[in-house]
């Protein structure tokens, strides 16, 4: 039986020699290598399999003329989109069972790029001088691994080797274990995804318990941000039967500029994909930020709670609440399967009970009202006298979404 085949991708004209070495720590596992140049402003130190050209030319358009301005911020938009039609091509054939590079900013602009275009689950490693910042705008929803290059991507030495000695090892053994899937039964039960933050952990869990106990998967994803979109992203696919959705908080992010917003698309993949939902305004009394001197200096005076050392909460005011109440509301109003909206009035989150730091009955009382008076008829409103993270206000999300479903 052959072996899988492990794409190489990567600017061959300026990082050749690191990916040589990557692709022979690979064939030395027992793996076979198909290397792809995306590098466009020199000839390549290392013959690929797929020509830089050839790549250019899956971009479409006039690619000729911009390889011949040799613009280095064109050829590089050029480069990636062609990468992500070539390589999705050869994953959807067949011909590759995982994908590694190693870049700078330019490498991996490209090769992430082509990435975030193949199916979570399929093994994908970037070696990158970036990994160690922000990584959102190269990883996006998908499930890329992203390795700190630690020196810069030039050149086998004590520290580099290691590092790509590493990086070829974790390639291999994910597409060791994506094999291994092949063989193995899958799950049929039928898909719920769920968001949670720590302060709706005991909630969303014992829900999850319920739903599990009724036949369902449940998916939880982390409401940070990245969490939300991958969420988001998932219903809209179709692939959901349900959505459990009791942590809005990235909309109080989105609102006022904290570090964890999901975007303006947060709640739309159930009204797009017609699937049935409950909603809840969980830990919409608080904003995210990093340390505390990362706090806009237009907040000072607030009310803030340390998380830890690197997070820092601020609690959402009345006016804001008014807001996000509309906010939800607004987005709720689009849904056309059913949907519940349940509202746990004594406390959204862990620290807004009462005599906890973010307790303010007023600006939860204005975020209830808000959010009744936008939604438009024929939605249920749950209200019940709990903390959100009361077992019986659990049970009585499981209980309408399965209601909901089941009139789906």
């Amino acid at each position: 039986m052959l072996m899988p085949t492990i794409a190489i991708l990567g600017t061959f004209d300026s990082k050749g020699p690191e990916h040589e070495f990557i692709a022979d720590q690979i064939r030395a596992a027992g793996y076979r290598t198909l290397l792809i140049n995306a590098g466009s402003l020199l000839a390549p130190s290392l013959q690929p399999d797929i020509s830089a050209e050839v790549v250019a030319a899956a971009a479409g358009g006039d690619w000729q003329a911009v390889l011949a301005r040799q613009d280095r911020g064109e050829c590089v938009v050029l480069m990636a989109r062609g990468a992500t039609a070539i390589l999705a091509e050869l994953v959807e054939a067949g011909r590759v069972q995982g994908v590694i590079s190693l870049g700078g900013g330019g490498g991996t602009a490209i090769c992430t790029a082509a990435m975030r275009a193949l199916p979570i689950g399929f093994p994908k490693v970037m070696v990158s001088t970036l990994a160690s910042g922000n990584t959102a705008p190269y990883v996006g929803t998908k499930d890329i691994v992203m390795i700190p290059a630690i020196a810069d991507v030039a050149g086998i030495n004590r520290l580099t080797r290691v590092i790509f000695e590493n990086a070829a090892g974790a390639i291999c053994g994910m597409v060791a274990a994506a094999e291994r899937r092949k063989s193995q039964p899958t799950s049929d039960k039928p898909l719920i995804v769920a968001s949670m933050f720590g302060n709706t952990t005991a909630c969303v869990t014992e829900a999850k318990q319920q739903l599990e106990a009724a036949g369902y998967e449940v998916l939880i994803f982390a409401a940070t941000g990245n969490g939300g979109r991958a969420m988001e992203s998932l219903v809209e696919s179709g692939l959901v039967s349900g959505v459990l959705d009791i942590t809005t908080t990235e909309w109080a992010d989105e609102l006022l500029g904290g570090v964890l917003s999901a975007g303006p698309d947060r709640l739309d993949g159930a009204a797009k994909a017609g699937v049935p939902a409950i909603v809840t305004p969980g830990c919409l009394d608080m904003v995210n930020f990093g340390e505390p001197q990362t706090v806009p200096a237009k907040y000072e005076g607030r009310t803030f709670y340390h998380h830890n050392p690197q997070v820092t909460l601020m609690r959402t005011s009345a006016e804001e609440c008014s807001q996000l109440g509309k906010m939800i509301a607004e987005k709720v109003n689009a849904y056309t399967a059913p949907v519940t909206v349940l509202l746990p009035t004594k406390a959204i989150s862990v620290i807004s009970a009462e005599g906890k730091p973010f307790h303010d009955s007023q600006a939860d009382q204005t975020l209830f009202m808000a959010l009744k008076a936008h939604l438009r008829s024929g939605i249920p409103v749950i209200e019940m006298n709990v903390e959100i993270n009361d077992p019986l206000f659990s049970q009585a999300c499981a209980e309408a979404l399965l209601e909901n479903i089941k009139k789906g």
